[in-house]
């Protein structure tokens, strides 16, 4: 669980429920909503987004969309580093195992 601002005023996650099974069956939602202790209940949705979902990725899984700002939790200046955790992914290669 990381702890990471959000600053969306009204916006939230939406879609039919088709979308949504086709997320969840392929494994792209990448964050949600929670609460402290990893519950997924609806004090812990600030937004009302649909399953909770806070970030997505394509069917390729090279494009992230997500409505928190890890940028805004990068030092313990301004209240916190899980910021740091998902920007310094972005820098890191996939390590793959081959087998034959």
């Amino acid at each position: 669980m990381l702890r990471v601002p959000i600053s969306h005023g009204d916006g939230n996650y939406f879609a039919d429920d088709e979308t949504l099974a086709e997320l969840e069956a392929e494994g792209r939602v990448t964050f949600r909503y929670c609460s402290a202790t990893g519950e997924l209940d609806d004090d812990a949705n600030p937004n009302g987004s649909r399953s909770h979902i806070a970030g997505i990725t394509n069917a390729a899984g090279n494009v992230l969309g997500m409505m928190p700002h890890p940028e805004r939790a990068v030092e313990e200046a301004l209240g916190g580093t899980d910021g740091l955790l998902i920007l310094r992914s972005l820098t890191q290669t996939p390590v793959v195992a081959l087998r034959n």
